[in-house]
């Protein structure tokens, strides 16, 4: 969905646009608050889970354009999106971290907080190892990283485990087109009625039934509109971000060791798929790096709790970003 004002949707929007740019002769849909008159605050840009929509952060736009000037993009391919996947290839986490750039040049955004969530977190590590200079505060929110493996794991991903994703992959595809309506219509049961998620295989911890009910409204709405078709995309995605947290996880870990940007982490202590071990595995190796642990909240802060998420990074930005 697009709108010129989002308070025509939900007052709590208003001020927020949809807008769109060219990239390479592809139209790019993307949220973005009213400008800021001070030039010395970082935009922030704001990156979903590629296989989700830029709408998913709306209450977190809300919250931000008080503080800074805030922009959502759609990636290529997303489910729920409007931006057009220009061809197989770009469905990957690698090409979304090249997109991002050329996002940020086609706006003139020279100066930005990034922040990523879940998969849009490897996007926006990747993108700010690209662009040093661009990104002034990198914020990785409940990230999908490599997890810390022993020896014999890291070997067993590199032999079976490549095996695996590279006949997996075509797999799953496989199935979305036969079970695509069937896999969409269960996520609507569930957007339905968002506290069943506890007894699903969707639950990834915390309670979504603190979603605004103007959020869980767009969701659903969004996903009644998605063709089945688009399921592929996500596939392609998410093989790839398997690739790179297992089997490639080298050359993740060393993009961790060197990006200079000052970086938070944000994790909810009830997230089933960012574990505990993983964020102190990271703080570990990045003892630099920040973390903000938001209490009873899963795999979704900016859905739960928008307001203590944005607190949390303005906070954090007023004593890591300003000043440098």
């Amino acid at each position: 969905m697009q709108y010129a004002d989002w308070g025509e949707r939900a007052a709590r929007w208003s001020g927020i646009r949809s807008e769109t740019v060219d990239l390479h002769g592809a139209r790019v849909h993307y949220l973005a608050t009213d400008q800021m008159r001070s030039v010395e605050v970082p935009v922030h840009l704001l990156v979903p889970n590629p296989a989700n929509s830029a709408s998913n952060w709306l209450d977190v736009l809300a919250e931000l354009r008080r503080h800074a000037r805030a922009i959502a993009v759609d990636m290529p391919g997303t489910i729920a999106g409007h931006t057009a996947l220009p061809n197989g290839r770009a469905a990957s986490i690698e090409a979304s971290a090249l997109f991002l750039s050329d996002f940020a040049d086609a706006l003139e955004l020279d100066r930005v907080v990034v922040h990523g969530w879940s998969a849009g977190g490897m996007v926006a590590l990747l993108f700010a190892d690209q662009a040093p200079a661009r990104v002034a505060g990198l914020v990785l929110v409940v990230p999908a990283l490599p997890p810390p493996v022993s020896d014999g794991e890291a070997r067993m991903w590199q032999t079976l485990g490549r095996a695996g994703l590279a006949i997996g992959a075509p797999v799953a595809l496989g199935l979305v087109r036969v079970s695509g309506r069937r896999i969409l219509a269960a996520q609507l049961r569930v957007l339905d009625d968002p506290a069943s998620i506890a007894d699903s295989r969707w639950n990834t911890g915390g309670d979504l039934t603190r979603m605004s009910p103007e959020i869980a409204g767009l969701l659903r709405d969004e996903m009644s509109a998605v063709e089945p078709t688009r399921l592929g995309s996500a596939v392609r995605v998410y093989a790839s971000l398997m690739s790179l947290m297992f089997v490639r996880r080298r050359l993740v870990l060393d993009v961790m060791r060197r990006v200079a940007s000052p970086t938070l982490l944000v994790w909810g202590d009830e997230d089933r798929l960012t574990s505990r071990a993983s964020i102190d595995d990271w703080t570990a190796r990045r003892p630099d790096w920040d973390l903000v642990v938001l209490h009873g909240v899963g795999h979704a802060p900016p859905l739960e709790v928008p307001s203590d998420y944005a607190r949390a990074v303005i906070d954090w930005c007023d004593s890591r970003v300003r000043d440098l």
